[in-house]
């Protein structure tokens, strides 16, 4: 059991879940910067202030990467670090930061992989209307020709925005995430509009920038499973079907690759009078290099009339801390759906599991769950590698992190941190991972 030969194995963050250094020098202010300071939108009013001070300890986390064997790092630029009014002067301090960064990386021979949106969408910018400001995604496309020419010779591989799913629909619909809106339909699907256009105009000042560039998205991925091998199309069609909210991923990705949106959304814009013009179209359409999938889990789905219910899973499945279902079916059946729909190569930049778990008494973590969902994820993505095109894997997340409005609560990492003192400790699961990396996965 074996992957490609130069398959990518890395580890992913993003900026306001790890840096800290929230009012450093002049940075400018993000909506989650905002968002924290509002009592009862965080768990125990907590906040990405300080998280794991990475803005201060990148070479020492870069150097314990190197020691765990680790590939490629997938991290995210705060907008807001680089640039503090979103839009006009550069700030050197952000500069630097992200510059010694990239340099340490080439020094430890981990290769960056960079996301430009994770989510932390520049306050001063969200006071000019944020996303649904017409002008919004001419403020993106100038942001990632900044990121193009600072960083692109150190960087081959650019994802273009992260879960839109998350920021557009948990942001502006159901209010969960910042900037923790409750709008109509109609301009949520603004919002998605001008989000399609930002990517559409910066993938094309990267092409123009940097033409041997590889771009993709990332896009949260939560996937029906058939309970049955002769319901394999059926699960597909219902996963791609309009379940009228904001967490299709097609609904972000048919328009970025076929230059449309589904059909299947149709009546609903019309019902939300949703229009556009049809020359938006040609600047959302795009040529992505590799489709980016976040998944963690999937939902078993079975025939029910002319529609289809949820499989309830038993009392005795596991679930994570997140109170999500282990499916390690999700990763094959996902990349299967993307490979049957869209025809480009996959890349898995995110999956991990969140435990409840703490240092024993003699200072390890025996996350030993953790190693059984990366040896049953993995296996699973092997089966899919063995019939798709899968070029990479990045497990989420390299250190424990502000898990955004379940504050610190969620343990993702492969690394464990101690808040208070910031010490960083790896976890069994990390040294599991390494070895996983040495052998090319070839004994899960």
């Amino acid at each position: 059991m074996a992957f490609i030969k130069n398959f990518t194995w890395g580890v992913a963050t993003a900026s306001y879940q790890i840096e800290g250094g929230a009012y450093e020098a002049d940075k400018g202010l993000n909506v989650w910067d905002m968002g924290s300071n509002t009592p009862g939108r965080i768990f125990e009013g907590q906040s990405g202030d300080v998280g794991c001070d990475h803005y201060h300890k990148f070479r020492e986390d870069v150097a314990l990467m190197k020691k765990l064997g680790i590939k490629a790092y997938r991290f995210s630029i705060n907008w807001a670090r680089l640039i503090p009014e979103g839009c006009g002067k550069i700030s050197e301090d952000g500069k630097r930061f992200y510059l010694e960064l990239l340099r340490e990386l080439k020094r430890a021979k981990i290769e960056p992989w960079i996301t430009l949106f994770h989510w932390d969408y520049p306050y001063a910018l969200y006071q000019k209307g944020g996303w649904l400001n017409p002008a919004s995604p001419d403020w993106f496309a100038k942001y990632a020709e900044v990121c193009g020419k600072l960083f692109g010779k150190y960087c081959n591989h650019f994802i273009l925005i992260n879960e839109p799913q998350c920021f557009v629909g948990l942001g502006h619909s159901t209010g969960g995430h910042a900037p923790f809106l409750r709008l109509p339909d109609g301009d949520v699907m603004r919002i998605a509009h001008n989000v399609l256009l930002a990517c559409g105009k910066a993938e094309k000042v990267l092409r123009k920038l940097l033409p041997e560039v590889k771009i993709g998205t990332a896009q949260a991925f939560w996937p029906y499973l058939p309970t049955k091998d002769e319901d394999y199309e059926f699960a597909k069609k219902e996963t791609f079907s309009c379940h009228r909210d904001f967490g299709s991923v097609n609904y972000y990705t048919d328009p970025l690759i076929f230059g449309r949106y589904p059909e299947e959304f149709a009546a609903w814009q019309k019902e939300c009078g949703f229009t556009y013009p049809e020359s938006d179209m040609q600047i959302i359409k795009s040529k992505l290099d590799f489709y980016g999938v976040n998944t963690y889990s999937g939902d078993y789905i079975a025939r029910d009339g002319d529609g289809f219910r949820r499989v309830t899973p038993r009392p005795s499945d596991p679930l994570t801390d997140m109170r999500w279902t282990v499916h390690p079916d999700s990763l094959y059946y996902g990349a299967r759906y993307v490979w049957d729909r869209y025809g480009l190569p996959v890349v898995y930049t995110e999956n991990g599991v969140a435990l409840a778990e703490w240092k024993d008494l003699d200072g390890k973590i025996r996350d030993f769950s953790r190693i059984d969902y990366l040896r049953r994820y993995l296996r699973s993505l092997s089966r899919a590698a063995d019939e798709v095109e899968v070029l990479g894997y990045f497990y989420w997340s390299f250190i424990d992190n502000f898990e955004w409005a379940e504050g610190f609560s969620k343990k993702f990492g492969l690394v464990h941190v101690d808040y208070d003192t910031l010490e960083r400790t790896p976890k069994e699961s990390a040294y599991f991972y390494k070895k996983i990396i040495e052998t090319n996965g070839e004994n899960l």
